[in-house]
C-alpha cells in the first residue's frame, strides 16, 4: 500500500510551539508524534510514503530522511484548501491502494489486515459518548457506510472518524476529489475528504467501518499531555546510561532521554524529558520538556516547555515555546 500523510497545517491550537516546528514534530513519550506513526508503519512493512508538506515542511523532510529509510515523496500544499485538495497532490506518486493518515492522533488498529479486504476501502472509527464534536459515519444493515456527517447536531451515530482511511479503489478516490473540486463542494470554505468519500458512496463504492481500540488526540496542549500519560503507562522505559541523576527521585512512569541531567529534583509521574534537558532543584510532573531545555528552582505541572527554553522560579503551569526564557526567581 502507498501511505499519504498530510502535514501542511499550521497547528494553531498548539502555539507557541508550532511557530517554530510543525505539529507532527511535537515530543510525546520519547518520540515525536510523527515518529510514533512511522514506527508503526515500519512494523507492518510499509515502504513508500508521500508527505503533503507546507509551513515548515523542510523540518518534516529533514526529520524523516535522518531517521527512516522509507521511499519518500514530498508535495507542497501552498494554498490550504482542505484535506481533499491535499490528498489530490499525491496523485502522481500513487499506483496502488492508499492509506491516508492525519497525524493529529496516536491510534492502535489492525493495519496488517487491510490487504485482505474485499470492499473498496476501510474507514477507521471509534465509539464516542458525544458525537457532536466529531465527524461521524452511519451504516446500513450490511455494515457499509451510508453517510459521512461532520459534527452532527443530532446523535445520528456514535462512530467518530479518527482520521485514518484505507482506500483500495484509489482511482475512484481521485476521481471523486476531481468531481468535488469541479462542483466546488466545500464545507466551511474547504474541500473535505469526507465529502469526496460521500461522492464515492453515491457512485456505488462500498466502504467499511473498522473500530480502533485506542485513539489518542495530539491536537491541543491538554490532549497531547493526555496522550503522553497513556504512552508512558503503556511502555517500559529505562534510564539511559548517559543520563546524570544526583540526589533526585524519579516517580515512574517517566521518559528520560540521552544526556539528561537531573540534580536535587523530583521528576514524575508522567514526564517526558527529551535529550539534553537539565532539571535542577525542581519538581516536575505531568509535563513534556523538549530537548536542551533548562528547568531550575521551580515546580511544573501539566506544562509544555519548548526546545532550548529556560524556566526558573515559582510554581506554574506553563506553555513555553522554543528558545524562550521565563524567569520568576527575582
Amino acid at each position: 500500500m502507498h501511505v499519504i500523510i498530510p502535514v501542511a497545517g499550521f497547528g494553531s491550537r498548539l502555539r507557541p510551539h508550532t511557530y517554530t516546528k510543525p505539529k507532527p514534530l511535537m515530543q510525546v513519550a520519547g518520540n515525536t508524534v510523527l515518529g510514533h506513526i512511522l514506527d508503526m508503519l515500519k512494523e507492518i512493512g510499509v515502504e513508500e510514503i508521500t508527505f503533503i508538506v507546507g509551513y515548515l515542511g523542510d523540518q518534516i523532510r529533514e526529520y524523516v530522511e535522518a531517521n527512516y529509510d522509507f521511499r519518500t515523496h514530498y508535495a507542497e500544499q501552498t494554498e490550504l484548501k482542505g484535506q481533499a485538495h491535499a490528498i489530490a497532490m499525491a496523485r502522481e506518486f500513487v499506483h496502488e491502494p492508499v492509506l491516508i493518515i492525519f497525524v493529529d492522533t496516536i491510534f492502535e488498529a489492525d493495519l496488517a489486515g487491510l490487504r485482505n479486504i474485499s470492499s473498496d476501502g476501510v474507514i477507521f472509527v471509534k465509539e464516542v459518548e458525544d458525537p457532536r464534536r466529531f465527524g461521524v459515519v452511519t451504516l446500513n444493515d450490511e455494515g457499509y457506510i451510508t453517510r459521512f456527517v461532520e459534527k452532527p447536531s443530532e446523535p445520528i451515530s456514535n462512530l467518530a472518524v479518527i482520521g485514518v482511511y484505507y482506500i483500495k479503489d484509489y482511482q475512484g478516490l481521485f476521481e471523486a476529489i476531481d468531481e468535488l473540486i469541479a462542483r466546488n463542494i466545500m464545507t466551511k470554505g474547504e474541500y473535505f475528504l469526507a465529502d469526496a468519500l460521500q461522492l464515492m458512496i453515491e457512485r456505488g463504492a462500498k466502504l467499511e467501518a473498522w473500530p480502533v481500540s485506542v485513539w489518542e488526540d495530539c491536537g491541543t496542549p491538554d490532549a497531547i499531555l493526555h496522550t503522553n500519560r497513556y504512552l508512558l503507562e503503556k511502555n517500559h522505559l529505562e534510564v539511559p546510561e548517559s543520563a546524570v541523576l544526583e540526589n533526585s527521585t524519579i516517580v515512574q512512569p517517566v521518559y528520560i532521554g540521552e544526556n539528561v541531567v537531573i540534580r536535587d529534583s523530583i521528576v514524575g509521574p508522567y514526564v517526558t524529558l527529551a535529550e539534553g534537558c537539565t532539571i535542577v532543584e525542581s519538581i516536575v510532573r505531568d509535563s513534556i520538556i523538549d530537548a536542551d531545555a533548562h528547568i531550575e528552582a521551580t515546580m511544573l505541572d501539566q506544562s509544555l516547555v519548548g526546545k532550548g527554553a529556560t524556566v526558573r522560579g515559582r510554581y506554574r503551569r506553563l506553555n513555553v515555546g522554543d528558545s524562550s526564557s521565563v524567569d520568576f526567581s527575582r
